[in-house]
């Protein structure tokens, strides 16, 4: 036979025939055929025979060396024999693919008469039972059937001779062993608690019983009947048919002499009889886009970065320094895979001092356009890029480089994909059974039914194996607006009210809560961010902490701040002249920003669909487009919470980004001639993140109003802003921004009478970053001139369109 191609996915086998134009025909056209089956079989059986000889002689040679299997023993007493042959209803459900239990009937039983040994082999053309010296030729009885009665007293250890046209195969039979999930899994998976559930469901090369093979497990609970197949069987699940274990909806089968590397689907008979070829949800690896299929997958990684873990934990993420650079990885630098990113990537970051990546998302997706928001494989690694050992390599080297990962998670939707989790049993099992719940209005896909225990165990345990498999940092957990409210999208009429006739939807909060309690417990120094766009109250507040809505917190580590991402943009977007007149959409964040533990995120988001890229955003001629950029970058590393800037932002650039090409790194080239303006921002990131680093005022106290303080928030006739940040022991950081075109010459700022001399640390309008050279090179002392409140001022001068930060001299 030819293997079908993986990518499409397999068929059903399919038999054809023509009716004759009479009797004599057909009966003419029998004799042939017959004469050729009988002949083939002959030949099969002295090629079995022969084999059996050879098989023997090596038994004997080794036979010192190896415990021998177990004897075949004659019965005490004689039983009236039976017939051995499966009866008609067996037959009939296992060639349809509807047997639920089919270990009961074949592989090897003690019977009335001795032992039954029965095979299912389509396409044989004789099969010999082997144990030990015996040596038993199976009758044929008929589409791949063989039977076999012998006056045994017990069941003996067996393997079967199995002789195809051209071809003899010794193999073990699968449906000799016992289940390889044990009661306590089977339990947990029941009650949707397995937290390890990647190590039950899905495909493991494991030794079961001394044989070398492969499990397969999956959960199934409306199919009629489920087969594995793959390139191991010529995509013709026939002959492997799963059993089903008990009333947990998993069916398991062990494949002996099945391998890592091998390709594999389920195929699954629906309630309709219909079947579908479905690729493994728990699937650990997966073919390369497009192809479709699952790859049985095992790790042989060995993790050098013992030391990043162990101090993982040494400070909650609020209280500690956090810049992240966002990555597609696949167009970061086109055409790198997981072990080039590794040499690249790494050396980058550290270079420009970020603390942390995070990585879009990296589970596997069939539409690389969807930037894999859209996911199919949630345990797999992207295959474009390498396997799942490649990926573990990329994350180990970036922990070595002292680098924390965080990666996308999407738990909202998935797509609609036949061969992936719609309707994956042939009725709505990982989607909510009422299409209203089911179907997501904004992009096409399916929002899970988070009400379902194992459908919440399905994705509890994916945040956990994330974190525990590939040491992941942390996950920002994507679209979490779109899980909380019934409503989100819909218009009335399109959605259903809880039980108390909120807008609620209490079956996802269950579930955030479960997966934070879960990931916080099991992985010291994990965090969680959630993109999350309302006002939601406990976004970041402990699961067990009830807020004024009657709900826990939902317990994530921080939040996007998505009103001040909306807010600054709106602002930095207008012409300075118009901005005295929004100067409260740089201030009102204030009003809020110790609701939540937040993330300052200037996302991919705002910098695709006509968004324009960062420095684009901004008005006026380059010079200024490029200095308004460093001036907000300068304010947004001092403004309270963590920051995240999208690949390519950190040296301005001037076009949208696209995942087809990812960051034109050509702008940073010497001989393009406005390369300095580009290396300049570039150079402006790294020290803010130098600097943010060295100073505890900036990131110690993020999330607690004494980290904070107003110098001056209302002076929008001059676009001027100044704050301080604390550190826990008072140690300042003063941060001044002038978003104006203008020299500001002796501006005076109040300052506390406590710090003899400030002394500036960064400059936005440095000429090195591409600035006009405006500076404050000598320390400033303060008089006793009080301002703003305060007891002494200083006077400064201010840059055009920069932003100065300075600290105790």
């Amino acid at each position: 036979m030819t293997p079908r191609p993986s990518s499409s996915g397999p068929e059903p086998r399919k038999t054809t025939g023509k009716k004759t134009a009479g009797k004599k025909t057909a009966k003419a056209a029998e004799k042939p055929v017959a004469k050729k089956a009988v002949a083939k079989k002959a030949v099969a059986k002295k090629a079995i025979a022969k084999k059996a000889v050879a098989n023997k002689k090596g038994a004997q040679k080794t036979a010192t060396k190896k415990t021998a299997p177990r004897e075949a023993v004659a019965p005490p007493r004689a039983e009236a024999a039976v017939s051995p042959a499966l009866d008609a209803g067996d037959r009939e459900r296992l060639l349809a693919g509807t047997h639920h239990d089919p270990h009961a009937v074949l592989g090897a039983h003690r019977v009335p008469g001795g032992v039954a040994f029965r095979a299912f082999r389509p396409y044989a053309l004789a099969v010999t039972v082997l144990s030990g010296k015996l040596r038993v030729e199976l009758h044929d009885d008929g589409d791949g059937f063989f039977s076999g009665l012998v006056p045994l007293g017990e069941v003996p250890l067996h393997r079967l001779l199995v002789a195809y046209e051209g071809t003899v195969q010794e193999v073990e039979d699968p449906y000799r062993f016992l289940p390889t999930l044990g009661e306590l899994d089977l339990h947990l998976i029941g009650e949707g608690r397995h937290e390890q559930l990647w190590r039950a469901l899905g495909a493991h090369p494991a030794t079961h019983d001394g044989v070398a093979g492969t499990r397969f497990a999956v959960w199934a609970p409306n199919a009629r009947g489920v087969r594995v197949a793959g390139g191991f069987n010529f995509w013709d699940g026939t002959g492997h048919p799963m059993r089903s274990l008990g009333s947990t909806g998993v069916w398991e089968l062990f494949l002996p002499g099945v391998g890592a590397g091998e390709l594999y689907k389920f195929e699954i008979t629906r309630p309709d009889g219909s079947r579908t070829f479905r690729a493994d949800p728990l699937a650990r690896r997966t073919e390369v886009p497009p192809a479709t299929s699952s790859v049985v997958h095992a790790s042989d990684y060995t993790w050098g970065d013992e030391e990043w873990l162990a101090h993982r934990a040494d400070a909650p993420a609020h209280e500690a320094p956090m810049s992240v650079y966002e990555v597609h990885l696949p167009s970061w630098r086109p055409g790198l895979t997981y072990r080039d990113l590794a040499e690249q990537l790494p050396a980058y970051v550290a270079d420009l001092g970020f603390t942390h990546v995070e990585l879009m998302p990296v589970a596997e997706h069939p539409f690389g356009g969807s930037w894999g928001y859209q996911v199919t494989g949630f345990y797999a690694p992207t295959a474009r890029l390498g396997d799942p050992d490649d990926f573990k390599y990329l994350v180990d080297r970036l922990h070595r480089a002292g680098i924390g990962v965080l990666m996308d998670w999407v738990p909202a939707h998935f797509p609609r994909d036949d061969w992936a989790l719609a309707e994956f049993d042939g009725r709505p099992l990982y989607e909510h059974s009422d299409p209203l719940r089911a179907a997501h209005p904004d992009w096409g896909t399916l929002e899970f039914d988070f009400g379902r225990r194992e459908v919440r165990n399905f994705l509890v345990a994916n945040a956990v194996y994330w974190c525990e498999e590939f040491h992941i940092d942390g996950l920002r957990v994507d679209a979490v607006a779109s899980m909380l409210y019934l409503d989100y999208s819909r218009e009335p009429g399109q959605w259903t009210p809880n039980e108390h006739g909120g807008r609620e939807n209490l079956d996802a909060v269950a579930f955030l809560q479960e997966m934070n309690a879960t990931l916080y417990r099991r992985v010291p120094g994990v965090v969680t961010v959630a993109e999350e766009s309302t006002a939601w109250d406990g976004v970041t507040r402990a699961t067990h902490h009830k807020g004024p809505s009657g709900f826990g917190g939902l317990g994530f580590g921080l939040k996007w701040n998505m009103g001040w991402m909306h807010d600054s943009l709106e602002y930095m977007s207008r012409e300075p002249v118009h901005r005295t007149y929004h100067h409260g959409e740089l201030t009102f964040s204030m009003v809020y920003a110790y609701s939540e533990n937040y993330v300052l995120p200037i996302s991919h988001d705002e910098v695709v669909h006509g968004k324009k890229s960062l420095v684009s955003k901004m008005p006026g001629d380059w010079w200024q487009q490029r200095a308004n950029e460093r001036a907000y970058l300068g304010y947004m590393w001092a403004h309270p919470g963590k920051q995240l800037l999208f690949m390519g932002q950190e040296f301005a650039q001037g076009a949208e980004w696209s995942e087809a090409h990812g960051p034109d790194w050509w702008l940073l080239d010497p001989e393009y001639g406005a390369a300095a303006d580009h290396r300049g921002v570039r150079d402006l990131v790294r020290d803010l993140n130098t600097v943010y680093r060295a100073t505890p005022a900036l990131w110690r106290r993020d999330t607690h109003p004494s980290g904070f303080a107003w110098v001056v928030g209302d002076a929008a006739d001059d676009d001027v802003l100044a704050f301080l940040r604390l550190d826990a022991d008072g140690t300042p950081l003063l941060a001044v921004s002038n978003f104006a075109p203008v020299v500001r010459s002796g501006y005076r700022l109040g300052v506390p009478d406590d710090v003899p001399a400030w002394h500036e640390v960064l400059n936005t309008d440095a000429a090195r970053y591409g600035g006009g050279d405006v500076l404050n090179p000598h320390p400033v002392k303060p008089d006793a001139q009080g301002w703003h409140g305060r007891p002494a001022s200083i006077r400064l001068t201010l840059p055009p369109l920069a932003t100065v930060w300075l600290r105790p001299a």
